[in-house]
């Protein structure tokens, strides 16, 4: 008969894993005691404008869009198209038929890139302007052949549903205002304050 494991040596490591643990923790918060109250304080408000900053990034200006079609011949080819150089879509195209996507993109004047690269390795590249008003979609319509491919707008600009735009619209005009100003009312508080007390706390260390 099989011997049963004996769970000691186990119990044993799982002890020593939660002493490590508890050891490593004190050490941090001795760390982080010895902190200076004042600059843990500077800390969270610096982290707090980091966030309002970020936040607003994030909601500003995709009030546009761009849909995307595309029309091909290929067995299977890789399809890549770049906004303003950014890339926005990579994917396979399989079996001859087509392909529809819809980007939301900024308002304004922007420069679309595609590039397909078909099975045998040919390269095809176009690319074109379009501008973009507040609350529209344009589409793109991209016909893909073996030798080349054509870029072409189709129709005119087509209004976006108001509902979803103006809440939008709304709170990227006001609520972004207002956390780009706490953020930088945050961040000019810190700089005087820095200005005022680093030099004390210099001071203090030396002492």
């Amino acid at each position: 008969m099989d011997q049963e494991q004996n769970p000691a040596p186990v119990q044993a490591r799982a002890s020593e894993i939660r002493a490590q643990g508890g050891a490593l923790w004190r050490r941090a918060t001795a760390q982080i005691v010895r902190i200076p109250v004042t600059a843990r304080v500077l800390l969270g408000f610096l982290l707090l404008a980091g966030i309002l900053m970020g936040v607003h990034t994030a909601l500003a200006g995709k009030d546009a869009s761009l849909r995307l079609k595309v029309q091909h011949g290929f067995r299977t080819a890789q399809f890549s198209m770049w906004i303003d150089g950014d890339l926005a879509y990579s994917g396979k195209l399989i079996g001859q038929g087509s392909l529809s996507e819809t980007f939301p993109i900024s308002s304004g004047a922007h420069q679309v890139r595609v590039r397909i690269v078909s099975d045998d390795g040919a390269t095809q590249e176009n690319s074109i302007k379009g501008d973009f008003t507040r609350n529209s979609q344009r589409t793109l319509s991209a016909n893909a052949r073996r030798n080349d491919v054509s870029l072409n707008w189709q129709g005119s600009e087509m209004p976006v549903a108001e509902s979803a735009s103006a809440g939008t619209g709304w709170f990227n005009r006001y609520a972004g205002t207002l956390l780009m100003t706490v953020a930088g009312s945050i961040v000019s508080a810190l700089t005087g304050y820095m200005i005022r007390e680093l030099p004390k706390q210099i001071g203090s260390r030396s002492q």
